[in-house]
């Protein structure tokens, strides 16, 4: 006699769809951007370039401003980067470039702020890192003095723990009173531990030393995606801070990309995380900009926020064995990129609008109709011809060696009938 089928497992089902709510933090003022409680989560980018070298930085800040970054860090690690900031900034501002700029301090910046004023009153936010901020019985004392300069210029602070130095004095406290637990811990939550404390015992020094609260972020940053998703959930929990997202030391290209994006998709999900950076290494003679797309798409994808135009298009297959619908897709989606900067400001909410590139007939008019425009392209065999939809009616088919500038002509109408200041399209 055959043995009964057994029923499924059932599964947890929740009427909620998309991210959970946001986790209430207080909301920190980073120069004109708000970071934490109500506002939107922000991109952060940070500059690799010689501070010292006032015309390489301004640009490389400029170029990450264009592209999205709504914070900018710098390193400040000698005098002659901390004599340049003001420089850098008052550069910015001739070239129309208004992004808060953050200085990341390690070692000796609490001499290169006292040392250079200006320094201190030009950056809109310090870094410290609590791992690296002194040794010894200097630690302490440097810490209070970068505190200290914090308050006295009104600046925020984000309290930077790191997996790659972090507090030994603390990791080492922590293993002897694990030893004495009854059921000890395993070294990694331990360390784990170490980092979490390290960011909000020196939290609540900097509050004890005269910072407001409504001005530190916190960040504990590992490499590991697990060991980031299980920090983030736990730092959460245990304090009202805003949190700055980021897998420090990611890696190159394609890894770097997915590691930042399993790990903060979660956090984001859960409603973690009020600035993210994502931590690429740039390619050989890429640009520093890709890690501000990167943030951008992954926030948008998640529908947390918008940037720009996202472009849906098929990856292609034996139906699709011209390479036309890709390189359309490529065109339009650098088009929309390209004009974004232009259409922020004389064409808000463009950057909702959706477009579709399709490669043949089996889904290409249903996902066009889907989208605020789309293209059905000819797959092989079929008609040489490519039927455009606008808001889920087709409207015109494209033939020719011109599709391509057609369809650019017709993106760029719809945004100026749609979003222009006397749209006429409902």
């Amino acid at each position: 006699m055959s043995a009964q089928p057994q029923p499924l497992p059932s599964l947890a089902v929740t009427d909620r769809f998309g991210p959970a709510p946001r986790r209430v933090t207080r909301q920190v003022r980073i120069g004109q951007v708000a970071v934490g409680g109500d506002a939107p989560v922000v991109v952060q980018s940070m500059t690799n370039t010689d501070t010292a070298d006032v015309a390489g930085t301004a640009k490389q800040i400029a170029d990450l401003w264009r592209a999205g970054s709504e914070l900018v860090r710098i390193t400040v690690n000698n005098p002659e980067s901390a004599a340049a900031v003001p420089r850098i900034v008052e550069r910015l501002a001739m070239q129309g470039v208004e992004v808060p700029i953050i200085g990341d301090f390690h070692y000796n910046g609490h001499q290169l702020l006292e040392r250079e004023p200006a320094c201190a009153e030009a950056l809109a936010k310090y870094r410290i890192n609590p791992g690296n901020v002194g040794f010894g019985k200097k630690k302490d004392l440097q810490f209070a003095q970068l505190i200290e300069l914090a308050a006295r210029h009104g600046k925020a602070v984000r309290i930077g723990a790191n997996w790659g130095s972090l507090d030994q004095a603390l990791a080492a406290q922590l293993m002897d009173e694990n030893a004495r637990r009854a059921q000890p811990w395993d070294a990694g939550r331990v360390l784990r531990e170490a980092l979490i404390r390290s960011a909000l015992d020196s939290a609540e020094r900097a509050v004890e030393l005269g910072l407001p609260r409504d001005r530190i972020v916190l960040s504990a940053k590992v490499s590991g995606v697990q060991e980031l998703i299980a920090v983030y959930r736990d730092l959460a929990t245990r304090s009202d801070f805003a949190l700055h997202l980021g897998l420090t030391e990611a890696g190159i290209g394609s890894k770097g990309i997915v590691g930042s994006s399993a790990a903060l998709a979660v956090l984001l999900q859960e409603g973690i995380g009020d600035t993210i950076r994502i931590s690429l290494t740039p390619e050989p003679g890429g640009a520093r900009t890709q890690e501000v797309v990167v943030a951008q798409e992954l926030l948008q994808t998640m529908g947390l926020r918008a940037f720009t135009p996202m472009v849906t298009a098929c990856p292609g297959c034996g139906r699709t064995t011209s390479e036309f619908f890709q390189e359309l897709a490529q065109v339009v989606q650098e088009h929309v990129r390209g004009r974004m900067p232009e259409w922020k400001i004389t064409h808000p909410g463009a950057e909702t609008m959706t477009l579709a590139v399709m490669g043949c007939v089996v889904n290409g008019p249903g996902e066009s109709r889907h989208a605020n425009i789309g293209i059905s392209l000819p797959g092989t065999g079929e008609a040489p011809s490519a039927p455009v939809f606008v808001d889920g009616e087709k409207t015109v088919t494209l033939r020719g060696e011109h599709i391509a500038q057609e369809f650019i002509a017709l993106i760029d109408g719809y945004v100026d009938r749609r979003y222009g200041r006397h749209p006429t399209i409902a």
